[in-house]
């Protein structure tokens, strides 16, 4: 008797309908609406972007390619398997922190053909350049940032097909095993260009930009398995006065090479610092 009672009893509750959702029970936020106009389709990728107007800004140093950050301790690699990739452009900086890498073209297991040290006092100040020739596919660029954690980097390593392979415009510098070659540069080139290369022996280099007596800002130390099919190239940058580019052949005197270094960039205007070494008639000269 109790049982059919409570049947009853749940008889005269109001009908289903006060489960059904009424039509203002939910509203649409803001953040929806607009995730709404700027992906209608409701996709992961495009609901991400909150503001409608943003717009990417690309990297003067990087151009619009984004760089990967390799942290200190870490290593990053980049494979290219195409034939058509004959050379890779590499490119490193940090946020004004000392940049330390090594740097290593890998082609099949246990084979490095070209490496190399770097070390620059000032990342941002001086980004490291270098172009790597890569023939017989497929390469591996390996870039280990060998800092503490404290000095991260930013990387680029872009392959690209139509990229000429450098060439000198100038007589070239024969440097002979464990000779040395120093080059100084007024204080408005901004940037240097060096080129190394030898009869298809072996190349082994140390590059070094200094501002004074044994003030090394930049120093590269260098191994190259054949200079005549894998020659090196950087890009120095050479801001302020005083900066000169020093060559080191550090094979034995079996192993001569070929050097080129250039000026790449110059400022042609006004020049406010005083020249290192320079005396009043040499500083009046520069200013007319």
């Amino acid at each position: 008797m109790k049982f059919s009672s409570s049947i009853l009893a749940l008889c005269a509750l109001p009908s289903a309908s006060a489960f059904i959702a009424q039509p203002n029970a939910f509203q649409t936020t803001a953040l929806e609406a607009t995730r709404a106009r700027i992906d209608p389709g409701n996709s992961y990728a495009a609901s991400k972007s909150i503001t409608p107007n943003a717009q990417t800004v690309p990297n003067s140093k990087f151009g619009t390619k984004e760089p990967v950050i390799v942290q200190g301790g870490s290593l990053k690699t980049w494979s290219f398997i195409s034939p058509n990739v004959e050379r890779v452009k590499v490119i490193l900086d940090t946020e004004g922190r000392p940049l330390d890498s090594d740097i290593e073209l890998w082609q099949g297991p246990d084979n490095t053909p070209h490496k190399m040290r770097v070390y620059v006092e000032d990342g941002a100040l001086r980004p490291f350049t270098t172009v790597i020739e890569t023939p017989r596919s497929p390469s591996t660029i390996a870039v280990r940032n060998t800092g503490h954690l404290e000095f991260p980097m930013n990387a680029i390593v872009e392959a690209d097909t139509g990229l000429a392979r450098p060439q000198a415009k100038k007589r070239p510098l024969i440097i002979q095993g464990g000779a040395l070659r120093t080059f100084p540069f007024d204080p408005r080139v901004q940037s240097v260009e060096v080129l190394l290369k030898t009869d298809g022996r072996p190349l082994n280099a140390r590059i070094e930009l200094l501002q004074g007596p044994n003030n090394n800002k930049q120093v590269v130390e260098l191994y190259t398995e054949d200079g005549l099919d894998r020659p090196f190239y950087v890009e120095i940058e050479t801001p302020g006065s005083g900066n000169v580019v020093r060559i080191v052949n550090t094979a034995t005197v079996e192993f001569p090479m070929t050097a080129w270094v250039e000026a790449k960039s110059v400022n042609n205007g006004p020049v406010g610092e005083a020249v290192l070494g320079g005396d009043r008639g040499d500083f009046m000269t520069r200013r007319k």
